[in-house]
């Protein structure tokens, strides 16, 4: 084998991929302005929907309350709210957000309050809609303040403390290291966005190199050269080697970035455990690790893509095969998001699950080196079959030259 020959290839592809818009715009625009854009615009437009929806005066609703004229004037007394006649369609009322709340009093609930009777009180309400629950949450905060001054008057009454109620005080403390704190959110994210760009970056430099070359008529007078055609496809596999990994480098880079401004720019709008959850919070042997895990998968999507793109005739019909690609690495890739999924030696042998659910192990400190011995051998084994697949489609003429 010729490293020489394999590096004019390279160079050659490298040059040419440079000066290819399609190939610039995914690996370095995409990393650089999609995340932040993303990250800063995302965030600052939640902010701004949930300020708006906490300002609105929010149109409520009493049903019954008839003969507890008390709680009803008190009801009415609170401050941001606006209260509508009773309806008996209050639900389709609610449902439509013509009201955003509605309360039933129940029959001599006052009464009750007096006598030391036990009432329920239901508070109507469209669960998951923001202004709705801002509503209801008046109501709650209300009937929750009632609840305890009546408990208070009905121990005072008979001489006793309200402390006789709380025998003892539950605390949650912290106990896990700051940097694992703030890296809960970036730990669960950042292996999928690094999968993600790997294969994003590798698509277009693959399909330009193989069904763009065929599209152009390029390919027939690549082949004529006296490099060997092992040579040639590694030295295009190289290139989208590259192209896959310095876009994942740089997506990672560009969420370290936006992370931090996004922190500090939402640290007056948010709690503070909540503003920690957008700094991205990452040692240095953290990210040389997860990179080592990351190099055999960015070898398996160069390999596989290119593999997938040379049996296309266009660069249009590489992209219909390459799409559903897209389905089959999201998929595992968020499957390490959900709940409850933990890394184990059934998954450890999954690629691009395995190297995510690793990932997200080392960002939080957590280093498990059986299972990451593992997944690095096992992601090196289908590395390996993906390039010697692409490299044994590259010798054949029906492939190269399929009409």
């Amino acid at each position: 084998m010729s490293l020489r020959n394999i590096g004019i290839v390279y160079r050659k592809e490298l040059m040419d991929s440079l000066r290819d818009r399609r190939t610039l715009i995914s690996t370095i625009v995409m990393p650089l302005l999609l995340i932040p854009a993303m990250t800063i615009g995302f965030g600052s437009f939640a902010i701004s929907m949930v300020k708006k929806a906490e300002k609105e005066v929010p149109k409520l609703m009493i049903l019954g309350g008839e003969d507890s004229p008390g709680i009803v004037s008190a009801l009415r007394s609170l401050p941001d709210a606006v209260f509508v006649p009773a309806s008996d369609d209050y639900a389709r009322q609610i449902t439509n957000k013509v009201v955003r709340a509605a309360v039933r009093i129940p029959a001599g609930f006052e009464a009750s309050l007096h006598g030391g009777d036990p009432a329920s009180v239901e508070i109507y309400v469209y669960e998951g809609e923001l202004k709705s629950e801002f509503g209801a949450q008046k109501f709650r905060a209300f009937f929750d303040d009632l609840r305890q001054r009546t408990i208070e008057s009905r121990l005072a009454a008979r001489n006793l403390s309200p402390a006789i109620l709380r025998p003892f005080v539950v605390t949650k403390k912290n106990v896990a290291p700051e940097e694992k704190v703030g890296a809960a959110f970036s730990s669960a994210m950042l292996p999928y966005l690094v999968i993600l760009m790997c294969l994003t970056g590798a698509m277009y430099p693959a399909m330009d190199l193989t069904a763009g070359e065929k599209e152009r008529g390029t390919m027939e007078t690549i082949l004529t050269s006296r490099v060997s055609r092992t040579h040639l496809v590694l030295g295009k596999f190289l290139l989208v080697l590259t192209a896959s990994i310095a876009t994942a480098l740089l997506a990672v880079t560009s969420m370290g970035f936006s992370s931090h401004m996004a922190a500090t720019m939402f640290a007056k709008d948010l709690p503070p455990a909540a503003a920690q959850q957008f700094r991205l919070s990452i040692s240095p042997q953290a990210l040389a690790a997860v990179f080592v895990l990351v190099v055999p998968v960015a070898v398996l999507f160069s390999a596989a893509l290119l593999a997938i793109s040379l049996f296309a005739k266009t660069y249009k019909e590489a992209q219909s095969y390459i799409s559903p690609l897209m389905i089959v690495v999201i998929v595992p890739a968020v499957a390490s998001l959900m709940p409850g999924v933990e890394l184990n030696w059934r998954l450890a042998l999954v690629p691009i699950l395995n190297t995510s659910l690793v990932s997200k192990e080392i960002f939080t400190g957590t280093y498990h080196w059986n299972f990451i011995g593992a997944i690095l051998a096992s992601s090196c084994v289908y590395a390996a079959a993906a390039l010697a697949t692409a490299v044994h489609l590259f010798q054949r003429e029906d492939v190269l030259f399929r009409t």
